[in-house]
């Protein structure tokens, strides 16, 4: 399919460069520093080959989300975001960004996801999970009620918000003590952003700002999968649990949530999805530099979907999204 749209696509700066090569072999780590430092050389090459007309590009992991000092939290994050607007600006047809912001501090954050939508033209905002804020020990949620104000200007903005995973700090790892293999992408990155996910969705966040839109990578951090049990079991047995949200949890999931495709290219967990939460809320993405494109692409063009549910997927649902304009 030509003309894709893919947004789970990311960059770094030199201030976050290192962070995520602890989820690589030695080896294979001078290839994915090339592939984060470049966005119009080789990226570009493989977009044209593989029939991607667009990336909206993200801040690599964990970056900004790992700084607990606020105050040098908040200028990575500025710094990220006036470079890559110099990046789209080169190409806006090729290149739109989501903005890196320092939820260390709600406000700050706030003021920044303003300045990057309506003075650089971003598209949004790509969160990598909780925040580590004072010290590397202190983690915050965004369902906390100090994050309502930033969510009340995320709706007004009328813009989505990516929440990419990262790993939990070890404090909160120990069920991986001895079993490195599980953390990252293999399986800790869906098991920490999914119960993030949880945890925004029974807050009652969706009931105070109905017109939130939560991006989730992954075909969807494994909840496809388990939203049903969730509700169910807490369904039938009266009052066994109590939350401040009004309504059933998937009720949430499809109604606020969109999910791409990043790093999980298996028509399986596709078709799951799509009878979950339905065609128009997927996007194609790759996740490149941490996945490659041509796996993405070529399995996604060849996947047994009707025509107009790839179409959906790979191109008009983003452009709805992100407002790119009419086809």
């Amino acid at each position: 399919m030509q003309g894709k749209i893919a947004l789970e696509e990311h960059f770094a700066i030199p201030e976050t460069a290192e962070d995520s090569m602890g989820y690589f072999p030695e080896p294979v780590q001078r290839e994915v520093r090339e592939r984060n430092a470049d966005i119009h050389g080789r990226r570009l090459a493989l977009m044209d080959e593989y029939g991607i007309e667009m990336m909206i590009l993200s801040l690599n992991a964990p970056a900004v989300q790992a700084i607990p000092d606020k105050a040098r939290a908040a200028e990575v994050a500025r710094k990220a975001n006036d470079f890559l607007a110099e990046q789209v600006q080169r190409r806006p047809g090729r290149f739109q960004g989501f903005a890196a912001l320092a939820m260390q501090d709600p406000d700050v954050a706030a003021r920044e996801l303003e300045r990057c939508v309506k003075e650089l033209g971003f598209r949004g905002a790509l969160v990598n999970g909780f925040s580590q804020a004072g010290d590397a020990e202190t983690v915050v949620y965004y369902d906390l009620p100090q994050y309502r104000p930033f969510w009340a200007t995320v709706e007004r903005l009328n813009v989505p918000f990516y929440l990419h995973p990262r790993n939990p700090v070890p404090r909160d790892a120990r069920i991986y003590d001895g079993h490195p293999w599980l953390l990252g992408p293999i399986w800790a990155f869906g098991q920490e952003t999914a119960v993030h996910a949880l945890r925004l969705m029974a807050s009652g966040l969706f009931d105070a700002h109905p017109r939130l839109n939560i991006i989730l990578g992954h075909m969807g951090e494994n909840l496809p999968y388990g939203i049903w049990r969730v509700d169910n079991s807490n369904a039938w047995i009266p009052n066994r649990n109590k939350w401040p949200a009004k309504k059933r949890l998937g009720e949430y999931f499809s109604s606020n949530f969109f999910l791409t495709t990043s790093g999980n290219f298996r028509t399986q967990a596709l078709m799951n999805a799509m009878l979950e939460i339905g065609a128009d809320r997927i996007m194609f993405s790759t996740d490149w530099p941490f996945e490659n494109v041509d796996h993405a692409a070529n399995w996604f063009d060849a996947c047994p979907i009707s025509e107009n549910d790839r179409f959906k997927i790979g191109r008009s649902n983003a452009r709805r999204l992100f407002k790119l304009g009419n086809e």
